[in-house]
């Protein structure tokens, strides 16, 4: 073989060598250019699953349990009938009444602050006498007339809620007062003391003696029963002290405004005006006072010269008393013009649904008297505080 052959064969092979070295870098090359690629998603991966363990829990990973030192809540306090009821009004004067005492479950009721006490219960036990609603369980057990509640005082709370404690008496008990209720009937009021003139004369009291005769009712230790009780009083199912009376006034003329509800207001005394709704419609000028009715049309003569109240028909009596309860948006009691009335004066009373009415016979109410015929004290011009407690005590 010449040197140039042998010269060739060499540089074949060595070109051989160069290519191999070639391919083994461009392999390991490419080996490494992978792992780098491994690598950065590995990396990736691991930043996005740290990423996700610092996220709120999923639906699938449930939150830490609570730390074992937490407060518990507590349990609210149930509220109780009286806060129940305030929960369902706004009125600011609004009072949750609760009543309390042996055998009284009647439910709370809400009353209003600065306004007379209306629709308080009257409880029945078998064999025992309602003997009324008072401050304390002391004053029920003592029967204290000065803290016994009714409808002749305005209501006053604290908390905007109070509880009255009810008591008992006996049949025999209430038998053994043997109370006779003194109905006060006035009519029109006068500034002279020496009277007015005519023949209605005997109407006018003098503003003077009236003053004096409500100090008397104030001073007194009188109770003055609501109509309702009342009427309780007569079916035998409440217990009033002798000491009581009722005042009311006829007609509602412009003196009983002018000069005689201002005696009212100053003494605090729950009083009744019998009002003739036909010829006035005035709002009670004063928080003592109760407007009643007088009928609304009946207070002039029939055919006869007697009261319409004795000439009409029972449904023509209903249907005007129906007529005057819209007016004052009450019942309750009705007094009869010039106090006449009959059996079917009596019927067109109950047909309109009163269940009392107010005669002008002098006399008392006691357990038993007919309710649709209740006795009255008059008082005449001119009698003295004395002639007024040789009548009521």
């Amino acid at each position: 073989m010449t040197d140039y052959s042998r010269s060739g064969a060499r540089a074949h092979r060595t070109s051989a060598r160069v290519r191999r070295r070639r391919r083994l870098f461009a392999f390991v090359a490419s080996l490494v250019l992978i792992a780098g690629i491994v690598v950065a998603v590995a990396v990736v991966v691991a930043n996005l699953g740290r990423a996700n363990n610092t996220a709120a829990p999923g639906p699938t990973q449930p939150p830490p349990a609570p730390s074992q030192s937490a407060t518990p809540t507590p349990t609210p306090t149930p509220m109780t009938a009286g806060q129940q009821l305030l929960a369902t009004t706004s009125d600011p004067n609004a009072c949750a009444v609760s009543f309390s005492g042996d055998g009284i479950a009647d439910a709370p009721q809400l009353q209003t602050q600065g306004v007379l006490y209306t629709g308080l219960p009257i409880p029945a036990k078998d064999g025992a006498v309602f003997a009324g609603w008072y401050a304390t369980p002391e004053d029920a057990a003592a029967y204290a007339v000065p803290a016994r509640v009714n409808g002749s005082e305005l209501v006053a709370c604290t908390d905007r809620q109070i509880t009255l404690h009810g008591s008992w008496k006996s049949p025999e008990d209430n038998a053994a007062e043997d109370a006779q209720i003194p109905i006060m009937m006035y009519h029109q009021f006068t500034t002279r003391p020496e009277g007015e003139d005519g023949w209605l004369r005997g109407n006018y009291a003098y503003i003077g003696d009236f003053d004096a005769h409500m100090n008397h009712i104030a001073t007194g230790g009188f109770y003055l029963p609501t109509w309702d009780e009342l009427a309780a009083f007569i079916d035998g199912r409440l217990f009033l002290p002798n000491h009581s009376v009722i005042i009311t006034d006829d007609d509602a003329d412009q003196t009983w405004f002018d000069l005689a509800v201002p005696v009212i207001d100053k003494y605090q005394l729950l009083s009744t005006s019998f009002m003739i709704t036909a010829y006035r419609q005035d709002p009670a000028p004063s928080a003592y006072v109760l407007r009643r009715s007088h009928t609304h049309d009946m207070h002039q003569a029939g055919a006869n010269g007697n009261g319409r109240m004795v000439n009409w028909t029972a449904d023509e009596i209903a249907a005007d008393l129906e007529a005057s309860a819209a007016v004052l948006g009450v019942k309750e009691v009705v007094a009869y013009p010039f106090g006449h009335y009959n059996d079917t004066t009596k019927q067109g009373v109950a047909e309109a649904g009163f269940e009392m009415g107010r005669t002008i016979e002098q006399g008392y109410v006691h357990i038993g008297t007919d309710k649709l015929a209740l006795p009255v004290v008059r008082v005449n011009y001119g009698m003295s505080v004395d002639d007024i407690i040789g009548l009521i005590g």
